[in-house]
């Protein structure tokens, strides 16, 4: 779905002092997928428990 699809991601808020456009997806509601496009290829950045606290979690993408 992500690959015919790569922009369904919403901009995530927690990476706007980040140089990349940092995605991200709900997945099962317990599991956040955070991405970013460079050209036509697709990072997959973390996966996270939707149920811990984010801006730790966003700490830890690079």
């Amino acid at each position: 779905m992500l690959q015919r699809s790569p922009y369904i991601g919403p901009i995530d808020p927690l990476f706007d002092d980040r140089p990349v456009t940092y995605r991200s997806v709900i997945i099962n509601g317990l599991s956040k997928m955070v991405y970013y496009i460079d050209d036509d290829v697709i990072y997959i950045a973390a996966f996270w428990d939707t149920r811990r606290e984010p801006k730790k979690q966003a700490e830890l993408v690079e």
